[in-house]
């Protein structure tokens, strides 16, 4: 980035940090980790700079970020994290039928990479019982090497992923799996690993919840594109329902690609 354009960049875009999720998303909804038969189930959150600005709905948490910083001021204040996470999230979600998950309010305000385990039997799956966080500056430098962003376009106005609900709970299971296998990859930084939770996390919302990636109002043929890109790279899911970004993992360059900076605690 040009030195000059930057602080023009940052006041534009603000201060406060964007996030990506990675392999298990869903299982933070209660709806879905009450059908879990092996509780707790995992999914990733990672904190990343925000340093471009993505698409607005396209799964990076765009919508919660807007709340917080008209609540926040453009800035995360100094509070335990927990407790921000709490009210960003009732501030989300004050009067929504289908509230947002607590993962996007977790991932705008933890720092590194976050493995959230979701129970339903712990506040009724709203929050997860557990954060287990991976702060490692060369584990994060190697996962920015290793994800690539595809622009593919924003879900649809009026598209809804909810339409058809087929909650198995072996399925639900293999998606907190997803998550868990996706944290340890990033932990070894194994690419092939981490490509094979995308994988299977992808696989886990075609079968849970098919509006995810199919559905009248999606232009694009999703689901070819995906497979397109799994037969070439060790593996790659979307960056949420409806499309948004597809995530390649790959140890070589992406034709096209967006990269990302992740942002580490602070010492």
């Amino acid at each position: 980035m040009n030195g000059n354009a930057a602080p023009v960049l940052a006041r534009l875009l603000g201060a406060i940090p964007n996030r990506l999720q990675l392999a298990g998303g869903w299982i933070d909804q209660p709806f879905v980790s009450q059908h879990n038969p092996k509780p707790p189930g995992s999914m990733v959150v990672v904190q990343i700079e925000p340093d471009f600005r993505p698409m607005d709905r396209s799964g990076i948490a765009s919508g919660t970020r807007a709340v917080a910083m008209k609540i926040w001021k453009g800035k995360l204040p100094n509070r335990p994290p927990e407790d921000l996470v709490g009210e960003l999230y009732k501030a989300e979600n004050k009067g929504k039928a289908e509230p947002s998950g607590s993962q996007d309010m977790i991932g705008l305000v933890y720092p590194g990479v976050n493995r959230l385990d979701y129970d339903f039997r712990f506040e009724g799956g709203i929050f997860p019982s557990h954060i287990e966080s991976c702060n490692n500056p060369k584990a994060a430098r190697w996962l920015e090497k290793v994800l690539h962003l595809i622009p593919v376009e924003p879900r649809p106005e009026g598209y809804s992923p909810l339409g058809i609900k087929n909650l198995e709970p072996k399925w639900v299971a293999r998606l907190g799996q997803s998550g868990r296998d996706c944290f340890g990859a990033i932990v070894k930084m194994n690419a092939r690993a981490l490509g094979a939770s995308l994988n299977l996390n992808m696989k886990c919302w075609e079968r849970l919840l098919p509006h995810v990636i199919r559905h009248p109002l999606i232009r694009v043929d999703l689901m070819a594109l995906l497979k397109a890109y799994q037969r070439q790279y060790p593996g790659a899911m979307f960056s949420g329902c409806g499309g948004g970004y597809l995530i390649v993992v790959s140890e070589e360059p992406v034709p096209g690609a967006l990269k990302v900076n992740i942002r580490t605690a602070r010492t």
